[in-house]
């Protein structure tokens, strides 16, 4: 069973859409009014996914329900969020898994990014940690992660973390759209690095980071982490917090999430601070690629 309230899209491509999962719970309705607030500041359009699953089917069973009433919840929500942002808002509902039915939803309708609301057992889909690293992991368009914690007004500040992985490269670019679309500040946080080549490494990176930021016209400041103040991962989020960022950015790896859980990827993305975080998948460029 499947419908669908957008016309297909055989090829991947970009349609100014922003698509957001919904289970209807507290946390995926504060990510629907995330992406809303975003989609209206930068004009575009937003789809609302909602999946089928076990979950979805036992919830029906119990409150006594059809399918129908899952449809009618997002005619209204559709009609509403619209009128209200006046931005054009579509649905689409899928049967499936999560992080499967999120990558075929985005190439079916050229969505460019995701926004996804995760928590722990609340509302009966039960989007938990490892369910949005799946998904995170296997989308090919960036996905911008959300927590409880509401967006008070538009990105005005970014976190830019920076190791030597020279993968960080190509969250400039995301950066670089965010903070010119937004008028934000990037603010770059490279690791502190103690051993000769890797300090040299990250401080060729940063250079080169500026220069772009330069040449775009991207307001931002850098900040050097400190020995002995914890984890990168927690230096960061410190960091974010202090200075009121509204957005981190990270480059996730498919590989990473599904054989170190315990990664500072993950400790970023799911940060007891609740600021959202725009995970970044790696493609294949040339090493020197900037742009």
């Amino acid at each position: 069973m499947e419908i669908i309230k957008k016309k297909k899209v055989k090829k991947l491509q970009f349609n100014n859409i922003i698509l957001v999962p919904t289970d209807f719970s507290e946390v995926c309705e504060n990510a629907v009014i995330h992406t809303l607030q975003i989609a209206k500041n930068i004009n575009f359009k937003v789809t609302l996914l909602h999946i089928v699953n076990k979950d979805t089917k036992e919830y029906l069973a119990d409150n006594k329900l059809t399918i129908d009433s899952i449809e009618e919840k997002l005619t209204k929500q559709a009609e509403e969020y619209a009128k209200e942002y006046s931005i054009e808002v579509n649905y689409v509902i899928k049967e499936g898994k999560l992080f499967k039915q999120v990558e075929k939803a985005v190439k079916e309708i050229g969505a460019n990014m995701v926004v996804l609301g995760t928590h722990g057992k609340v509302g009966f889909q039960k989007i938990t940690g490892s369910y949005a690293l799946k998904v995170i992991s296997r989308t090919s368009v960036p996905t911008i992660v959300v927590q409880k914690k509401g967006l008070m007004h538009t990105y005005k500040n970014i976190v830019f973390p920076v190791t030597t992985d020279t993968q960080d490269r190509q969250k400039v670019n995301w950066a670089i759209y965010i903070a010119k679309t937004f008028n934000a500040t990037v603010h770059i946080f490279p690791k502190k690095e103690s051993e000769s080549f890797h300090k040299k490494k990250i401080m060729a990176v940063v250079k080169q980071i500026k220069n772009v930021f330069e040449k775009h016209n991207v307001k931002f400041v850098d900040k050097v982490s400190e020995e002995g103040a914890g984890n990168f991962a927690k230096q960061v989020i410190d960091y974010a917090v202090v200075n009121n960022a509204d957005l981190i950015m990270t480059m996730v790896s498919s590989e990473r999430f599904f054989h170190f859980f315990d990664s500072q990827d993950e400790q970023i993305i799911f940060n007891t601070s609740q600021i959202p975080v725009i995970c970044v998948n790696p493609v294949a460029v040339k090493k020197s690629s900037w742009h």
